[in-house]
This record gives C-alpha cells, sequence and structure tokens, in this order.
C-alpha cells in the first residue's frame, strides 16, 4: 500500500479531489489520519490493472474553453454596465441642466420685473419731487393704487401705512415706528420714498429692526 494525500490520489486517478472523497465514503478507497492529514491508501498494482488516468489534456482543453467563455460573458457584461453608466451620467447631466436653465429663466423673470418696477417707482418718484407735493389722502391712495397695480401678482411693494394697518400696531407703536422711517429715511436704501409716504419691499428687504 502506498500513501498520497488527496491531491496526490486526484492526480494519480486523473480525477477531482471530491471524486476521491465520495470513494472514501463509499469504501472503494481506504484512508488513515497522519499528523491531521487524511491520507489515501492505494494498492499501486491492483488499481493500474482497473483503473485508467484520464487524458488532462482533454480536461485542460475543456477548462480553457470554459474559462474563454466565462471571460468573453464578463467582457459583453463590463461594455454593458458601461454604456449603461454614460446613459445614467447623460440622464442626470441633462436633468442638472434642465434646473439650472429652468432656475435661470426664473431668476431672469424676477429681475427683469425688479428692474421695471424700480424704473417705474423712479420714475413716479421724479415727477412728484418736481411737482407740488402730495397735499391730500386722496393723492396719496391714486399713488399706492397705481403701485400694487403695477405689482399685484407678487404684492412686493406695500406702504408704511398699508403694512402699519395689516399688523395692527397700536396708535403708540405706529408713531414710533414712523418716527424710526423718518429718521432712516434718506440713509436706508430699504426706504423708498414717494413723495410723503414711505414703501417697504418686504420680498427683498428685512425691517425688523425698524419695526420692533
Amino acid at each position: 500500500m502506498k500513501k498520497m494525500t488527496l491531491q496526490e490520489a486526484a492526480e494519480y486517478f486523473g480525477v477531482s479531489r471530491e471524486a476521491i472523497h465520495n470513494r472514501i465514503r463509499r469504501g472503494s478507497l481506504q484512508s488513515v489520519m497522519e499528523d491531521d492529514v487524511k491520507m489515501v491508501l492505494v494498492d499501486e498494482k491492483s488499481v493500474k490493472k482497473t483503473v485508467k488516468k484520464a487524458p488532462r489534456a482533454r480536461a485542460n482543453s475543456n477548462d480553457e474553453r470554459y474559462y474563454k467563455l466565462l471571460e468573453e460573458q464578463n467582457t459583453k457584461l463590463q461594455t454593458r454596465v458601461e454604456v449603461l453608466e454614460g446613459e445614467t451620467r447623460t440622464l442626470r447631466d441633462q436633468k442638472e441642466q434642465m434646473l439650472i436653465e429652468e432656475r435661470q429663466k426664473i431668476e431672469r423673470i424676477y429681475k427683469e420685473k425688479d428692474e421695471q418696477l424700480k424704473n417705474i417707482l423712479q420714475t413716479l418718484s421724479s415727477k412728484l419731487m418736481l411737482e407740488a407735493p402730495l397735499e391730500t389722502e386722496i393723492e396719496e391712495e391714486a399713488v399706492e393704487a397705481e403701485i400694487e397695480l403695477l405689482d399685484e401678482t407678487s404684492k412686493k411693494i406695500v406702504s408704511l401705512k398699508k403694512y402699519m394697518k395689516k399688523n395692527s400696531f397700536s396708535e403708540k407703536k405706529r408713531e414710533k415706528i414712523k418716527a424710526k422711517f423718518k429718521k432712516r429715511a434718506k440713509k436706508d436704501e430699504r426706504i423708498i420714498i414717494i413723495g410723503s409716504k414711505y414703501y417697504l419691499d418686504t420680498a427683498k428687504y428685512d425691517y425688523s429692526d425698524l419695526i420692533k
């Protein structure tokens, strides 16, 4: 009897290690443990008469074709993954570009609207400065109505009087707020002056320091 490792026995018989394990389980091959290593007992004289080694060349050829097929499939899959990743990047870039263009469009619309409103307010202010100051409540209300019509969609410009009325400030607090606006009017760009009235652009500026 000759002792062989599982790998040596597999090569000797021309089969896989699993096949050697199966033979040991079936009892067609005997095995022993030496130093925690399973060794196969092979009777070379009796085995050589009945067992032929499998042709390694054919097995190697089959293995090569199998690995080649796997490589080809892997290459195709990798190519497909790259194509999908490219399409995904393209769609993401297109979406981002659309969002950027839409945001720029909205910003441009509001900027043009703000510029238009600003020019109209400046024109009104210049006109009122050249003419006699507003003396009646009717004239002031007419100016305020005109401003509201110019900006009726966004309602950003509002007179100080209407703002205080809307927020239900007490008479004492109104006088205090008016005094602050009067003191800061010519220095604070947030305060729009037309005639004798003050206006607030609540969408563009914060007036909490003057209102508190």
